[in-house]
């Protein structure tokens, strides 16, 4: 398996990780939505995106958007948006 088989693999598995917390969580919330900061806080998913060098304020939820496209692209969540707050249910 190539390094890049075996990172697209690992990416696929954090994903599907996140849908089953996803899916865990659906029942502690009014209509099964998920915020998406209780997510990516319970899961720890902020990380520092530029080199150290650089100036980023803080940690982002960089990591946890690209998971949550994933599941998207996968058909396998929905998102809301409501004011400044996302949402993410399993379909």
């Amino acid at each position: 398996m190539t390094a890049e088989a075996r990172v697209r693999n690992l990416i696929m598995e954090i994903s599907n990780e996140v849908f089953s917390f996803i899916k865990n969580q659906e029942t502690s919330f009014q209509d099964r939505w998920v915020p998406a900061s209780h997510i990516k806080n319970t899961l720890n998913l902020n990380y520092v995106a530029v080199p150290k060098d650089n100036v980023q304020y803080g940690a982002k939820g960089w990591l946890f958007a690209i998971l949550a496209r994933i599941l998207e692209d996968k058909d396998l969540v929905e998102y809301k948006k409501v004011g400044n707050r996302a949402y993410y249910r399993s379909k």
